[in-house]
């Protein structure tokens, strides 16, 4: 007996009476297709039992059903977030996942960068902060031919091709926030120089602190790399001023999980003798003791949404910028200042004109 021909993409699109590219579109679950239409193929491809063909379209198409996640990123649950969007896109497609690490600052960075999208003919990548803000990295993947999506947030000099979040907006409302319930010695622990993300929440916490009519003295900035490492030494730093201040806004939750361990060690109350508010909104937020006030970062809805951009990419218009809009969140690591509580101040008045 004559085995039974396979089924192929060509048939089913004749089938349903749609063009191959359209049943493409349903198998990669674009998000931009007519729902009748997308039912249609849907039941076809189920009552058939037509099982996609991953090789014989890589070898068609000159690429496999790839995507790739690259990074320096070193917050390793904001790597895990990326990646928890990307699948999320991914599931129910013939699409995979694929993720390397690259050495920020290596100068071998896109000659690697270059041997990873050859050799896994990667359909796509995305590219999370800071490299998607480096733009040898984006022209790299241009001259290769290779789609990418860029993660990271909005501001002046942000390109057309990035998922973007409101990272300064968000650190102006989380500020004010502090500056509405009395709190007018506001440190903060910055983030690293070359993160756009840095550069974009301190100054939304500098524009606060502007309108509020508030100056910020040097001594009440300290750096930090996101690591709870150097949030604690930050913190550290702030509390052992004779002027201490009475709330921190911290760039990451790492770095303010490091703060209120700094705050611990030197006996002091959260919130009742410190103020604490981080960014992110990751686990870590939730778990510490006292849970943290933070502004909510949507990435793994953005991850999502470039990774779709990156499969349906014929069936949206290239320059269309995406943003997410970030929340605080509202927790118990932030009170009134200890003198409006009615209890002993830590600190004197900051000369404000300083």
């Amino acid at each position: 007996m004559k085995a039974r021909a396979k089924l192929t993409i060509n048939d089913i699109a004749r089938m349903a009476g749609v063009s191959k590219k359209t049943v493409s579109r349903v198998i990669n679950r674009s998000p931009e297709l007519n729902p009748d239409t997308r039912k249609r193929v849907d039941e076809l491809i189920a009552a058939l039992g037509y099982v996609p063909n991953p090789q014989a379209r890589a070898l068609a198409s000159g690429h496999n059903f790839l995507i790739g996640l690259v990074h320096g990123n070193p917050n390793a649950q904001t790597v895990m977030n990326v990646q928890h969007g990307i699948l999320d896109a991914l599931c129910g497609t013939e699409f995979e996942m694929v993720v390397r690490p690259i050495q920020r600052g290596s100068p071998a960075l896109l000659g690697d960068l270059r041997a990873f999208i050859e050799r896994q003919r990667l359909f796509g990548l995305v590219l999370m902060p800071p490299l998607s803000e480096d733009e040898a990295v984006a022209a790299l993947c241009r001259e290769t031919g290779c789609r990418y999506a860029r993660l990271g947030p909005s501001g002046p000099d942000a390109p057309d091709d990035m998922v973007t979040s409101n990272d300064r907006a968000a650190v102006r409302e989380a500020t004010g926030y502090l500056i509405s319930l009395g709190h007018r010695a506001i440190a903060l622990v910055e983030g690293p120089e070359d993160f756009r993300s840095a550069r974009e929440r301190r100054a939304g916490f500098e524009q606060a602190l502007v309108e509020a009519g508030i100056a910020l003295p040097r001594s009440m900035m300290a750096e930090g790399d996101y690591r709870f490492e150097t949030g604690l030494i930050a913190g550290e730093r702030l509390l052992a001023l004779t002027q201490r201040p009475t709330a921190i806004f911290c760039c990451n939750d790492e770095m303010a999980a490091g703060v209120i361990h700094a705050a611990g060690r030197l006996g002091l109350d959260v919130p009742g003798d410190l103020s604490v508010i981080g960014f992110d909104d990751t686990p870590t937020a939730a778990h510490i003791w006292p849970p943290l006030t933070t502004v909510r970062w949507p990435i793994v809805t953005m991850a999502r949404a470039a990774t779709l951009r990156l499969i349906a990419a014929n069936d949206r218009d290239a320059d269309s910028a995406l943003l997410f809009p970030s929340t605080l969140i509202h927790r118990a690591s932030v009170s009134v200042p200890a003198v409006l509580a009615g209890m002993k101040p830590l600190l004197e008045p900051i000369d404000e004109a300083r």
